[in-house]
């Protein structure tokens, strides 16, 4: 899962949503050093990383597509699910995608309430630089359009440090819709037991 998916597996806690995200960010297996929802976010981005890699539909749909997408097929899958959920949405959340994204930033951008449960942490000037170009540019409003999935795989392949095809991600989605679709589907309802999202 990319950046939405990593969001809606947080269940609506907006402390824990921003810390998942940030879980990118820290490296290492000891970061006992963070505050408290800062370790539970990065624990629970980890997990949720955990649980695509090793989800045996998965790991066989990252196969198939490999020959397509060689050496990126893992990210593209991360694309594709955050666009099919963003598709998708309203079956698997009673806010409205806009809705949900436009609470998220508010809190996300707002240092005093970002701060509330963690007031001596500062999260890095990268994150919300991060932060404030998602939301500038609508990254997670624009996963649920083909053009959204373009624009992501494009600008993603530009920043992998190896020669790669990623920007070709959604032409590849195109060839195996329906079944990138049915494990999507597969993925998702497990996913939802295993970090117990009731929505």
């Amino acid at each position: 899962m990319n950046y939405l998916g990593h969001l809606y597996l947080s269940g609506n806690h907006p402390d824990l949503m921003l810390s998942n995200l940030y879980g990118d960010f820290v490296k290492g297996k000891d970061y006992s050093y963070l505050p408290q929802i800062i370790q539970e976010g990065v624990d629970l981005h980890r997990q949720i990383d955990d649980f695509v890699d090793r989800h045996p539909l998965v790991t066989e749909l990252r196969l198939q597509l490999y020959t397509d997408l060689p050496k990126v097929a893992g990210i593209a899958i991360d694309l594709y699910f955050d666009h099919l959920l963003a598709d998708r949405w309203q079956v698997y959340h009673p806010q409205p995608l806009n809705q949900f994204v436009d609470c998220f930033f508010d809190f996300a951008l707002d240092e005093v309430e970002r701060k509330h449960n963690s007031p001596s942490f500062e999260f890095s000037k990268q994150f919300i630089h991060l932060i404030h170009i998602m939301e500038k540019q609508g990254w997670l409003k624009q996963y649920k359009k083909i053009e959204g999935l373009e624009m992501a795989s494009k600008g993603l392949s530009n920043r992998i440090s190896f020669p790669n095809n990623l920007n070709e991600a959604s032409l590849v989605f195109r060839k195996h819709q329906h079944h990138i679709e049915h494990v999507f589907e597969e993925y998702i309802s497990d996913a939802k037991k295993r970090f117990d999202i009731q929505f």
